[in-house]
């Protein structure tokens, strides 16, 4: 895949080419998201973290990402990331230096992400959409490291899903209460206060600073039953 060129030009396409065009593409959307399953449904236990690939291996945010999947990955969950570097890196090799599952569900992007060297089972996406669908499929739960456009999409992603009950209740866990807070703000005040959310629906996440205190939410999550 090689990026759109960058130019001023104008440039007619007739519409009803670009949509058949767009049909094609996402002809093998059904086919990825079997292919996901399909590594999904091994494990009984799975927790989903996010975060953006541009943090480097030396930033707290990484070594904090490490050290909590590392954990979970030694009580049995399998750690599920977008499969990229940064913060997704950092969960996958703690999860694997634990010896447990460590899946990467990568994206062909012309830039930037690639499927780095920690994972134990991986899958490469065409699409956002189906790759998404996999990532927020009844995990144990789901925990948001600081990230980008990508982050934000997929934290309002879940949210909406929980919120609307499109999906089972899980805990989402914000990361890093110096980033975060900034997203509780405009949760309180501008969408609350134009009543876009009710405030039952700040319940739906929880900031936290401390690794113990976000693995004792993942692990309070009883919905799915242990066999």
């Amino acid at each position: 895949m090689k990026p759109k060129p960058n130019t001023n030009k104008p440039v007619c396409i007739p519409r009803d080419i670009v949509l058949k065009s767009s049909m094609l593409c996402l002809g093998n959307i059904d086919d990825e998201i079997q292919q996901g399953y399909n590594i999904i449904r091994k494990h009984h236990k799975t927790v989903t973290v996010f975060g953006s690939a541009r943090t480097p291996s030396s930033s707290p945010y990484y070594q904090k990402a490490r050290q909590l999947s590392k954990r979970l990955a030694e009580d049995d969950y399998a750690v599920i990331t977008g499969g990229g570097h940064g913060i997704m890196a950092g969960a996958n090799l703690g999860a694997m230096e634990a010896g447990g599952d460590s899946i990467g569900f990568n994206i062909n992007l012309p830039h930037e992400q690639t499927l780095n060297e920690y994972t134990t089972e991986s899958f490469a996406f065409t699409h956002f959409a189906p790759r998404k669908i996999v990532m927020t499929m009844y995990a144990d739960a789901y925990i948001y490291f600081p990230g980008g456009f990508g982050t934000l999409d997929e934290l309002t992603e879940i949210l909406t899903l929980i919120q609307t009950g499109k999906t089972t209740k899980a805990p989402v866990i914000l990361f890093g209460s110096e980033f975060w807070n900034a997203f509780d703000e405009l949760s309180r005040t501008d969408l609350l206060m134009h009543k876009t959310i009710a405030e039952v629906d700040l319940s739906l996440y929880t900031i936290t600073d401390s690794l113990e205190e976000a693995y004792q939410i993942v692990k309070s999550n009883k919905t799915y039953c242990d066999h």
